[in-house]
């Protein structure tokens, strides 16, 4: 049976949007809007927690020799959302940086959400200010 399409055209001949369509719409809205809230982290949290990654991180231009030599990543000014996935990854075992996944691995949601906050602000001092 063919779908009947002229229920979705207004008078004018324009297209328009089923009312279930928008309700649908608005509640995964309404049911995102949480989660996108419990990501958004508490930059002075953040900042509160950061000790264990300023060792590493608030180094500029730092190189370490573990687990092989390699440039250490600026954190300060990152994306938040790259900060929050690297290091659930880190926590789950998908990357293998063995003190990250140590560091990662006792850092909980918040935590995370909270030092992504802190670094993605950029405000970020450095050993050398």
């Amino acid at each position: 049976m063919p779908l009947n399409t002229s229920s979705l055209l207004a008078p004018d001949g324009a297209r328009r949007l089923p009312a279930v369509s928008v309700v649908v719409c608005l509640l995964g809205l309404s049911c995102a809007a949480p989660v996108l809230a419990a990501d958004a982290g508490d930059a002075a949290a953040g900042a509160k927690k950061n000790s264990m990654c300023i060792g590493c991180h608030g180094i500029p231009d730092y190189h370490t020799a573990f687990p092989e030599v390699y440039r250490v990543p600026r954190l300060g000014g990152q994306h938040q959302a790259y900060l929050v996935s690297a290091l659930k990854q880190y926590r789950a075992g998908d990357r293998s940086h063995p003190t990250m996944r140590a560091i990662a691995g006792s850092l909980s949601d918040a935590d995370i959400a909270n030092l992504a906050a802190y670094y993605a602000a950029g405000t970020v001092r450095t050993a050398s200010k």
